[in-house]
């Protein structure tokens, strides 16, 4: 059995999003407390749900640096214990964004989160406003192993949404990479947040890891998409005011425990 069904058991996998507000350090912050609460919030939601993961993102954090600040890790390590501590049944995760995937896995080593998301892995990619991404998955793993954190699942998106690759090749081949680097699972995602992936893609990534569906994912094609791929990592369809929704997360849940 692979290190992401060992953490998740079987069956479809749904990772719920707990989308941060903004953490001290930039000015609408309404403190660290605050965020601690909002996160504790969405975890009792999603969790009551039936999730079977959840994800803490600074989502928040704007405009996004592509290396965490000092404050950011040392909230985020702060904010993702209190989640750890009050989970009863759900995997927890954290990513740093926009591209800190070190500060994700010192968050999660010394919170006791069980996995991170990557949105940059071993793909080379560049988004007009930051340039071309750090890409070093062998640099990432040494660290993951200097920290004592090799028990962190690395969740890795593969050519993902926004960002145009340096170096174009089959989706396919990039997620052979992964795996051949050590991800634990691959991500697909859409062309932004919102839009699900192709049903082909799912299938062409699915290379000897888990695939995941990385956007998009909604009541209506939940059934096609995930007939395709292991689970999927929803944020953005959940949520009203930057909350998770319950009555969305019950209708989405319904949709997958029927397909």
């Amino acid at each position: 059995m692979n290190r992401f069904r060992e953490l998740f058991g079987h069956g479809k996998v749904i990772i719920g999003m707990i989308h941060l507000p903004p953490l001290p350090g930039y000015p609408e912050s309404r403190g660290i407390q605050h965020a601690i609460r909002h996160a504790t919030g969405d975890l009792q939601t999603l969790e009551s749900g039936g999730a079977n993961g959840v994800l803490i993102e600074n989502e928040y954090d704007r405009p996004h640096r592509v290396l965490a600040a000092p404050e950011t890790t040392a909230a985020m390590t702060r904010i993702s214990r209190a989640v750890v501590q009050e989970s009863e049944s759900a995997r927890i995760g954290c990513e740093i964004l926009l591209n800190d995937p070190k500060a994700s896995l010192a968050v999660a080593r010394m919170s006791g989160a069980s996995f991170i998301r990557t949105d940059y892995f071993v793909d080379r990619m560049t988004r007009p406003e930051y340039g071309e991404f750090d890409i070093d998955p062998d640099g990432l793993l040494e660290y993951r192993t200097s920290i004592g954190a090799d028990d962190v699942l690395i969740l890795a998106d593969i050519q993902v949404k926004y960002a145009s690759m340096v170096e174009p090749r089959p989706l396919a081949e990039s997620a052979r990479t992964a795996l051949e680097h050590g991800a634990d699972a691959v991500i697909v995602t859409g062309s932004m947040s919102g839009n699900a992936p192709q049903v082909s893609d799912l299938r062409e990534a699915a290379q000897g890891l888990p695939v995941l569906v990385g956007s998009g994912l909604t009541p209506g094609n939940a059934a096609e998409l995930l007939a395709a791929c292991d689970g999927a990592i929803v944020g953005t369809a959940l949520m009203t005011d930057g909350a998770v929704n319950p009555e969305t997360l019950k209708s989405l849940m319904a949709a997958v425990r029927s397909g």
